[in-house]
């Protein structure tokens, strides 16, 4: 029965050419706007490279001073205050520290290189698994003796010595300071932010006095937990230690300070509250966000399948009066339906490979490598059988209760 339900769901198809490919065309755009917009955000909050080790991590990024009187000072934490506090955590094995991004100019044969540098501790390299072309890390003595070294990324290093064979023992100069080049990485996409680099430096070649007691700074910071399981217990040991930090600057009544999931970091500064992550919000939004978007090819298809069963009426009108029961005449109709909105996904997931391919090989964000997450994938699937049922369910009922006898009048 069902394969006659195909057949006949693809002759009607061909038959109305017009609203076939009105209908084909609302699917498969709303589905193709989604995934994209979901591959972006994945790729935002939840990177692969070179946070391999993610579902162990989490990240303190902003520090926050609130007072009763509604003040509120907000900045990244100073490297002083992370040594300080959160390396003196017994939970984590490692404490990776980063500077936000620095734009330094370079110039190589009269063109202008843009550098974003990033000042780190040497256990950036143990927690985040950068991918080295060639070349290693500078080490922790390295580190110590503030030599002037430096970890550069691929893109880098073809912008500013071309296509040579090797890079590592050369020098780089940004900000009329030459550094020593001892590895190379592969590129990590901008959007990246804790992980995103041109140039990577020790945090003791940089202009700011690193030992700057003040508790708000430049700086960000992963823990790294010894197991999945250990993070929650790694969060609570921050939390506890942040509450019993004295407060330096006596205007205000509270300092926050958070170590969240990379998600977590998005979400919080999204809806700017320090007590909340704003994950719960995030999520109902972005679902209601989702679920209006979808509604609305949903309604036009809705208008297009009441046409399209009022053009059948007569075809209708002779299978009830050859003895086709109404449940029979509804179920075939939500068959077609159905099939009319997986033959929609098919086509959106199509587009929406090719939309990123164009987006990945466009340069427009540089290293940017976006992808189909295989769940959001199945969940757009499922959405459009969904959303297949829901329009086809009204139309259905209204053909149902279409009277025999005015229906072979209309033939």
């Amino acid at each position: 029965m069902l394969k006659n339900y195909f057949k006949i769901a693809i002759a009607v198809l061909r038959r109305r050419k017009f609203f076939t490919f009105i209908s084909l065309f609302g699917i498969s755009l709303t589905l193709t706007v989604l995934m994209v917009l979901a591959a972006f955000i994945e790729k935002l909050t939840n990177p692969a490279y070179p946070a391999d080790k993610n579902n162990r991590s989490l990240y303190i990024k902003r520090l926050t001073y609130t007072s009763k009187k509604g003040w509120i000072n907000s900045s990244g934490s100073s490297f002083y205050f992370l040594t300080h506090y959160a390396g003196s955590l017994k939970t984590p094995v490692k404490l990776a520290i980063v500077s936000r991004n620095n734009s330094s100019n370079a110039y190589v044969n009269n063109k202008k290189i843009v550098i974003d540098i990033k000042y780190t501790n040497a256990d950036l390299w143990d927690i985040a698994n950068y991918q080295f072309v060639e070349g290693k890390p500078f080490t922790t003595d390295q580190i110590k003796k503030a030599d002037r070294v430096a970890v550069i990324s691929e893109r880098t290093r073809k912008e500013y010595f071309g296509d040579v064979a090797t890079v590592v023992g050369k020098f780089i100069e940004a900000d009329n300071i030459s550094y020593r080049v001892t590895g190379v990485i592969k590129s990590v996409p901008e959007i990246e932010e804790v992980f995103y680099a041109n140039m990577f430096l020790p945090y003791t070649v940089a202009k700011d006095d690193y030992r700057n007691k003040e508790f708000m700074g430049n700086y960000s910071a992963v823990l790294l937990s010894p197991s999945e399981q250990m993070v929650k217990k790694m969060r609570t040991e921050y939390e506890q230690m942040v509450a019993r930090i004295p407060l330096p600057d006596k205007t205000f009544d509270a300092l926050h300070s958070n170590a969240d999931s990379y998600f977590e970091t998005y979400t919080r500064q999204l809806f700017g509250n320090p007590d909340s992550t704003g994950y719960v919000r995030f999520i109902v939004y972005t679902s209601l966000f989702a679920l209006l978007f979808m509604l609305l090819p949903t309604v036009n298809l809705i208008n297009v399948n009441i046409t399209r069963i009022m053009e059948r009426s007569s075809e209708i009108g002779v299978r009830k009066a050859f003895g086709a029961s109404s449940k029979t005449l509804v179920y075939q109709l939500i068959v077609e339906n159905i099939i009319l909105t997986i033959f929609g996904g098919i086509i959106g997931v199509i587009l929406t490979m090719i939309i990123l391919q164009l987006i990945n090989s466009s340069g427009l964000l540089p290293d940017l490598d976006l992808t189909i997450n295989p769940l959001v994938l199945l969940y757009s699937l499922l959405a459009c059988l969904f959303f297949g049922l829901l329009s086809g369910v009204y139309p259905a009922w209204r053909m149902s209760r279409l009277d025999v006898v005015m229906a072979l009048k209309e033939q």
